[in-house]
């Protein structure tokens, strides 16, 4: 990266400006207008709403905002904290503490993880519209930048903080603050020296070209050295032919002499080098910090696999008690809750329905102190956001306690908001044998529950009505109560046929056993089973849920179930957690849709597959996984109100599956390095069943005297990743992209002798 002019904390700006905004966006009118800034009135309740100032800063990537509060004069906030922006008034606070005549003035600002919501009103409808088309802009283009810029852009946006006295120039002490701000301790005889070689006016400070070499030497990765000087056999470069030989003897891929080439036409930077058809250093590291040279393998990133399938042959992603904000004793209940699930691709969500005021159903865990969001309003919420990310089928499961009267206004409401994606019979006109596909159920929405009669009655009027129904989780706790061999209390509650008429392909049945279920037959019935589990799976759909007694919202492992099969294993999204990470895993491929199908050894009923015994099949593919961690860059701080807390980072790398695959290698720890960490460790595992195989890399800052703190983690199917040389994205314990963060490794899946 070169200053093109000669103050070196702009060159961040125009770093941005070249790279991230491309060519003539400084001319951009929104940009323009957001750098400038404005006034826009921050809302909170009838009684709080208060002009304040805000504008994005040069960097590109911070908002500042004026404060009133006596402690602080100003307050920032980073363009990656938000995780979108929602025109009009589309978040809880704006509907309720606003009027429908502002609508196009109304925007929020929506955070990763718990921090609130920032609900605004501009002016007048065209500021609006500039604050959320410029934002949206910015947002993208950040999220659009390749791993080595961010990198680039995060170390001069520290270079900024540190230059205290902005005056564009590094001292020794403004050197030491800097090193410690992104997160390396050196000692002091270590710092004065790489000062004094960068130094090279002998004036004390660093300024210009002095800066770029600092940078230069602070950037430099041995590694990658290593392997470029490997492979490159055409006078100290990479030539096409080079570049080919260590995509299919170092990488694995099956690829010719047209995508290496390719390859150079896309990320070498040097025109000459191009010409020439070469590959420099530089475009090589260019290259593999993009996505081709990322662990997941980038056909995986769209749909890709089959979707034509019964809805029994796949897993689905699903939410347990979706309303929730927090736990379940006292938490909040929020359409915002069913909001973030959905724009995550889930694909199954719960509303746990009451008798409201005013004859309104209201969802809220009944029996606590959690609040209530009108029924209403979730279903608007669900349909405005339940095919952003995913166009393939939203089942709606209903937990039903409702009395008949407000059955019938639930009814009212699905049929009146959702319309026509809501489905109210079968597909077809004849009497199906098995459950429709993904494909098939594109843009619609699915009930679960209780049904009233058999699904044929929607073809024959046979309406047969039975006195009383409850919800499928009261059901599991009577049974619990009372004995798993006990007949299931029932409580008391009649179901509207308006009601029960919607439940098509997905009828709530409890599981008592086969023994206890009379029509256990029926394709669309959900009940699982005891020794004949994973066959019932096959051709059935299965639910599974956190036990009541997780009042605290914690969640279970849920790769046993789906060893076993089950399709809809749901889990509570509102809940940091490993269960919730190897969630995020298992649907990161197929374009992140919210269906993966199933292993072919569980679709069939044939298969005699036991994930525990593991007796001959075509699912026993023996492998081995060899995995070297090399190293990882820009590590965050963990306590960042300690300028002297650096992390001793550890890798681990965690294998889940059948049983026999399910084990754990970790590395020894670095001190004091979260920068630029190298560790070089080779690890070996053997895998028995490779397509359950989900695996999670795990970066953690040891501590000797306490429980290591999560520094970063990725999972995903052993299916999806690359073989070679890989850089590894990190995620929050949220599931949220640390920017510049990430390990690199090298892997190999081979077979084994």
């Amino acid at each position: 990266m070169h200053c093109l002019n000669d103050k070196p904390w702009k060159c961040c700006i125009v770093y941005v400006i070249r790279y991230k905004w491309g060519v003539q966006k400084k001319g951009d009118a929104d940009l323009q207008f957001m750098l400038v800034g404005g006034e826009l009135i921050k809302i909170r309740s009838n009684s709080w709403k208060k002009n304040r100032f805000y504008k994005l800063q040069e960097d590109c990537k911070t908002m500042w905002h004026e404060s009133h509060k006596a402690f602080r004069s100003n307050q920032t906030f980073s363009i990656d904290d938000i995780d979108s922006v929602r025109k009009g008034r589309q978040s809880e606070g704006l509907h309720k503490y606003t009027d429908a005549s502002v609508e196009d003035q109304c925007f929020s600002i929506i955070f990763k993880g718990r921090k609130k919501n920032l609900d605004l009103m501009a002016a007048n409808k065209d500021e609006a519209k500039q604050w959320v088309s410029g934002l949206e802009k910015v947002i993208s283009n950040m999220r659009n930048l390749s791993r080595q810029q961010k990198s680039e852009h995060w170390i001069f946006s520290c270079m900024r903080k540190a230059d205290k006295n902005e005056d564009n120039k590094m001292t020794l002490k403004e050197l030491k603050h800097f090193l410690r701000q992104i997160n390396i301790e050196v000692d002091d005889s270590y710092a004065e020296e790489l000062f004094n070689k960068c130094d090279k006016s002998r004036s004390g400070s660093l300024e210009g070209s002095e800066i770029k070499h600092f940078y230069d030497l602070l950037t430099y990765r041995e590694e990658i050295d290593v392997i470029y000087e490997k492979y490159a056999q055409t006078a100290g470069r990479i030539s096409v032919r080079d570049l080919l030989n260590f995509l299919l003897n170092e990488q694995r891929e099956q690829v010719g002499m047209a995508d290496a080439l390719k390859l150079i036409e896309k990320y070498e930077l040097d025109e000459t080098g191009k010409q020439k058809q070469h590959m420099t250093k530089d475009g090589f590291l260019m290259y593999l910090n993009h996505e081709e040279g990322s662990i997941l393998n980038p056909a995986h990133k769209s749909v890709c696999q089959d979707m034509t399938q019964p809805l029994n042959h796949y897993y689905i992603s699903s939410s347990h008690n979706t309303y929730l904000m927090e736990d379940q004793l006292k938490g909040p209940s929020s359409t915002e809750a069913y909001i973030r699930a959905l724009m995550k691709s889930c694909r199954c969500v719960e509303l746990d329905c009451w008798d409201g005021a005013n004859g309104e159903p209201v969802i809220y865990h009944g029996y606590t102190l959690t609040s209530k969001v009108l029924f209403r309003d979730v279903i608007k919420a669900i349909k405005e956001y339940a095919f952003r990310t995913s166009e393939y089928p939203v089942i709606l499961s209903l937990e039903n306690h409702c009395s008949v009267e407000q059955q019938k206004l639930m009814a009212h409401h699905m049929i009146s908001i959702l319309g026509d994606a809501l489905l109210t019979r079968p597909l077809g006109d004849t009497m199906p044998s098995s459950l429709p596909s993904p494909e098939e159920l594109k843009g619609r929405f699915l009930i679960k529950g209780k049904r009233l009669n058999k699904l044929d009655a929607a073809f024959n009027n046979n309406n047969v009505i039975e006195n009383d129904s409850v919800s499928e989780e009261d059901e599991a706790a009577d049974s619990k109560e009372n004995g798993q061999k006990a007949k299931a209390k029932k409580s008391k509650i009649k179901l509207a046929q308006e009601l029960s008429d919607l439940v098509i392909y997905c009828k709530s049945v409890h599981y008592n056993g086969f023994e206890h279920q009379p029509n256990f037959n029926c394709f669309f019935q959900r009940t699982p089973t005891a020794t004949a589990y994973i066959h019932h799976n096959m051709d059935k759909l299965s639910r599974i849920y956190p036990a009541g007694s997780r009042t605290d919202s914690s969640n279970y492992n849920p790769v046993p179930m789906w060893n076993a099969g089950c399709q809809i294993v749901a889990l509570n999204f509102q809940t940091p957690s490993k269960e919730m990470d190897l969630n995020q895993g298992r649907f990161l491929p197929n374009g992140m849709c919210g269906y993966i199908l199933k292993p072919e050894f569980q679709r069939h009923l044939a298969s005699q597959f036991d994930p525990i015994t593991l007796s001959k099949g075509p699912w026993l593919k023996r492998k081995i996984f060899h995995v070297m961690v090399i190293s990882a860059q820009q590590l965050p701080k963990l306590n960042k109100d300690k300028q002297k807390s650096i992390v001793d980072p550890l890798v681990r790398v965690e294998l889940y599956g059948v049983p026999a695959d399910t084990t754990s290698k970790q590395t020894h720890s670095i001190d004091n390095n979260g920068f630029n960490p190298m560790w070089n460790e080779n690890f070996q595992f053997d895998i028995h069943v490779p397509e359950l195989v989900m695996v999670r890399f795990v970066v953690e800052d040891y501590d000797s005297t306490s429980q290591n703190d999560l520094i970063g983690q990725y999972c995903l199917p052993l299916t999806s990743v690359q073989n070679g040389y890989r850089h590894v994205p990190l995620l929050t314990k949220r599931g949220d992209v640390i920017c510049s963060a990430g390990l690199f490794l090298h892997l190999m899946l081979l077979d084994a002798q």
